[in-house]
């Protein structure tokens, strides 16, 4: 059984109701910190952190106005993506902190992963909310997505490939890791058209909300360290197919 997440002492800060958000910017809150308690108690009320304006600007707190979000069951998986993942030995949190200075990477366009964001995040690895799901080959880490887990939700805050198709596979285990019957669902935060082609859909700000408490009531998925199974992973390429955005 892997780690049974350790609750954090309660943040001292609280955030702003929904009724007071304004409706069309994804921006909702400023300041507080990166406890692990505030963490916590924003994603538990939709918001997540994002650093903006250098570092000792106040932390920008967003709950995106349309919400990209998946169902691990709805992962779309085409035939070469399927064919990509028998490449690929698929891990769970066996190199949380080189997954997120990989996605930190300041060459990366639109980089935001700076040094309080990853040391909060690890803070939360270390008590178990936290995780990775990495994809290897020949002994190296070629790709991986991480994020927070709590109940049924987890939200995914970013992932890196130095292979193709690295980080699509990372995202195959995480599906199918998370397809377990309970209506679990990872938040992407916005939708892309890369994300689109690949399941995500949108829901409203106001409908992720309504949602968020079922979801977090959900109990929490179990994250194994070390290699996921070929089957976890394999479970999701039944009756893939080829699209026109592979």
């Amino acid at each position: 059984m892997g780690p049974v997440p350790v609750e954090p002492s309660p943040t001292i800060w609280e955030f702003p109701a929904p009724s007071r958000f304004h409706p069309d910017d994804d921006l909702v809150a400023t300041g507080a910190d990166l406890e692990p308690g505030t963490l916590l108690a924003a994603y538990r009320q939709g918001l997540f952190p994002m650093p903006i304006g250098g570092r000792r600007a106040p932390m920008a707190w967003f709950s995106p106005v349309r919400r990209g979000v998946l169902r691990p069951g709805d992962l779309k998986v085409s035939r070469s993506l399927a064919k990509s993942a028998r490449r690929f030995e698929v891990r769970v949190d066996t190199a949380c902190a080189d997954v997120i200075d990989a996605c930190a990477d300041p060459a990366r366009p639109s980089g935001w992963i700076d040094g309080q964001i990853r040391t909060a995040y690890l803070r939360l690895h270390e008590l178990g909310w936290v995780h990775s799901v990495e994809t290897w080959r020949g002994g190296r880490l070629v790709g991986g997505l991480y994020g927070v887990a709590v109940g049924g939700l987890f939200a995914g805050e970013s992932m890196f490939h130095h292979e193709s198709d690295a980080s699509k596979v990372a995202l195959l285990g995480l599906a199918g890791l998370l397809d377990d019957g309970h209506p679990r669902l990872v938040d992407t935060q916005w939708l892309t058209p890369h994300l689109a082609s690949l399941g995500v859909g949108e829901l409203s700000r106001e409908e992720y909300l309504r949602l968020l408490p079922a979801v977090l009531a959900v109990p929490e998925t179990v994250f194994e360290p070390g290699t996921l199974p070929a089957r976890t992973v394999s479970a999701r390429c039944g009756g893939s197919r080829d699209t026109l955005a592979e």
